[in-house]
């Protein structure tokens, strides 16, 4: 019973969906209060109707009620409570209802949080977010129905795929689809802003928090994602250029692009076509990593679908909602004039280089990533695009502009002083210099683009304190430096720790990539294995039993010179439902390393695959990716991104006007 309310709840939330997508939109054009009022209470009725529905299919999903489908292929009742739990996104309908509750979410965080937008403006945006949640709920209702019953319910589920029986992927979809879902809010105010003709530094102040909010959570994701790759898959990687990783990684990069812009509308009323543009194609990036997962064109733990007919349904939707809004962009834009004009030796021409450089990057991951989908699909043959693609391409494009992060921000609006600005950058230079000779010194030089990745990274690390320096005129006013620091908008502090994480987690992909070390080796109990200084003996390897599966667990006693390090138990996972085995690593890390030990299959003759990895920075990594979630997070605290400009204004004028 409580499934048929489920699905009941989201037909009346595709109908309710449908009113918030007409009415509103018709009240804002004809200046009509009482119908774009309908935008506010629809949403929150919207978000009500689909957040039951989620919880009725986890209701079903906790209880295992195998007459549902869905709880029936994707459950079991062994299964911990936690994957029962993330079993709800861990399928193609389930994972559509999250990112539809997602996109309701937001939705209500307009309606509820949003008033001090203008009245039209929030109508028309609530109405195009409306727009977005019916196409979803249209094909969840007609194509991916999660509730679907079975006429003779089996006495045990499928159970969940193995892979994603894990901590990282439980958490890894709802926040990835935060990000992912999050930018159809810039999107939205984009469309709005395009019907509206008008774009204003109001405009970008409201955005602005939209577009972070949906950066921060992308960027916890992707980072979750790949710790995830890190440690479950068992190869000592933590990227691989995978196309679906790439599906997420590229709405990241022209996310970041869109909250450069969005700054420079708002400080300097320029680049205003340009960042709805962006806008524009942050979504569509978003829609196409969607299509890529549920289209059947990739096979991969992440590919939730593989009918062709949801594939195009989403293709669809793609070709609506973007084509649209592109249309509309090429009437509308001509229209958006820029009234704030610049040198290009200035901070809007550093951000709008900066806007460029990420452009071009993710124009190389685009077309690594689609082309040999491409190809295969038209019957051009197989190829295979990886690492050194991505190497020759998008290395370069980012080596210039991580250069600029140093300078661009110490530059003034509107015409800048570039020698003044490297002369300030000496002791960045000199550092960035010294850290490169250093990690000549102690690797050797046969590496010659990974000194240059730990140079850059000091020379970010070191440029970001300097510029944070001369907020505050640390060095020439010092006396009244913790003044002027406790005086500075929470977004200055953001900024900071986000460029500093950067540069913590590009020393750490620098380590990783550059000198990792690896064995693979077959051991028998006693044996021992020497990996960077440290030595590995198999103590043993025994069977033990789990709550939905069996391993077999190898125990290691890590050394160096004699001297206990640490006892690393890995485990080779056998899951009896659905006969997959799973990799679970056993890692220790030192704080500048991590000891990374994987047992794989015997060999019949008492001895075991192993493979022994000593990962260098590797803690640099997440330390880095949760440093510029942490900076993000500040910069959404700050109360400029609460209250609206408008209203300010209006409240300035109070006094006057009574005088008047």
């Amino acid at each position: 019973m409580i499934a048929e309310l489920g699905h009941f709840a989201l037909v009346l939330a595709f109908l309710v969906t449908l009113l918030q997508a007409v009415v509103p939109m018709a009240g804002a054009a004809r200046n009509n209060p009482r119908w774009m009022a309908v935008a506010d209470s629809a949403a929150l009725v919207v978000f009500a109707l689909v957040l039951f529905a989620f919880l009725a299919l986890m209701h079903a999903f906790v209880r295992s009620d195998f007459s549902v489908a869905l709880v029936a292929a994707n459950s079991h009742t062994l299964k911990p409570l936690l994957y029962k739990i993330s079993g709800v996104w861990g399928n193609h309908e389930g994972s559509l209802l999250l990112w539809v509750l997602i996109l309701a979410l937001y939705g209500a965080g307009v309606a509820l949080f949003g008033g001090r937008l203008p009245r039209r403006l929030r109508a028309r945006v609530l109405a195009v977010q409306a727009a977005i949640a019916l196409g979803f709920l249209a094909f969840m209702l007609f194509t991916s129905n999660p509730f679907a019953r079975l006429a003779t319910p089996p006495a045990e589920g499928n159970d969940l795929n193995p892979l994603l029986q894990d901590p990282g992927l439980a958490f890894h979809p709802p926040m990835l689809y935060l990000g992912y879902v999050g930018f159809s809010m810039t999107f939205a105010f984009a469309v709005a802003a395009l019907i509206e003709g008008k774009v204003d530094a109001a405009w970008a102040r409201w955005v602005r928090p939209w577009a972070l909010a949906a950066w921060i959570a992308l960027t916890a994701g992707i980072g979750l994602g790949s710790w995830w790759a890190y440690y479950e898959l068992g190869w000592g990687g933590w990227w691989y250029w995978d196309p679906v990783e790439n599906a997420s990684f590229m709405p990241w990069l022209l996310g970041t692009a869109l909250l450069h812009s969005a700054i420079v509308v708002e400080k300097r009323d320029a680049l205003k076509s340009w960042t709805i543009l962006l806008a524009i194609l942050v979504f569509g990036l978003s829609l196409i990593g969607t299509f890529l997962v549920r289209s059947g064109v990739l096979t991969s733990v992440h590919a939730f679908a593989t009918d062709p007919a949801r594939g195009v349904f989403i293709l669809l939707l793609l070709i609506v909602y973007i084509g649209g809004a592109l249309l509309l962009y090429a009437v509308r834009a001509p229209q958006l004039k820029g009234g704030g004009l610049f040198m290009p030796v200035s901070r809007e021409g550093a951000l709008l280089l900066n806007n460029l450089l990420l452009a071009a990057a993710t124009a190389t991951v685009f077309l690594g990533t689609l082309y040999p989908l491409f190809l295969d699909m038209t019957g051009g043959g197989a190829v295979s695009v990886g690492p050194p693609y991505y190497e020759a391409t998008f290395v370069p494009v980012m080596l210039p502009l991580l250069l600029l992060m140093g300078v661009g921000p110490l530059l003034a609006w509107k015409r800048g002083d570039l020698p003044g600005a490297l002369q300030r950058l000496w002791l960045a230079a000199l550092l960035a210099g010294a850290a490169a000779l250093l990690a000549f010194w102690l690797a050797g030089g046969e590496t010659p683009l990974a000194l240059l990745g730990v140079g850059i990274a000091a020379w970010i690390f070191v440029a970001s304190l300097t510029e944070f320096a001369e907020r505050i005129q640390l060095f020439r006013h010092p006396a009244s430096a913790g003044r002027r620091m406790r005086q500075l908008p929470r977004a200055a502090f953001g900024m900071t720790l986000a460029h500093l994480g950067l540069a913590i987690a590009i020393l750490g992909m620098t380590g990783a990539s550059a000198w990792k070390e690896e064995r693979v080796v077959n051991l028998t109990p006693g044996a021992s294995v020497a990996v960077g200084g440290y030595d590995y003996a198999l103590e043993g390897v025994s069977r033990i039993q789990g709550p939905n599966y069996w391993a077999f667990r190898a125990r290691f006693a890590v050394t160096q010179s004699g001297r206990p390090v640490a006892t690393l138990e890995p485990e080779r996972r056998f899951f009896s439902v659905q006969r997959l085995p799973t990799t679970e690593a056993a890692i220790h890390t030192t704080g500048f390393a991590d000891l990374y030990a994987v047992i794989g299959d015997p060999d019949g003759k008492g001895g075991w695959t192993v493979r022994i990895y000593r990962e260098p920075l590797v803690p640099f990594i997440w330390g880095g990716i949760l440093v510029m979630v942490m900076g993000g997070l500040v910069s959404l605290s700050d109360r400029r991104f609460r209250v609206g400009a408008p209203a300010r204004a209006r409240n300035a004028a109070l006094p006057a006007a009574r005088n008047a």
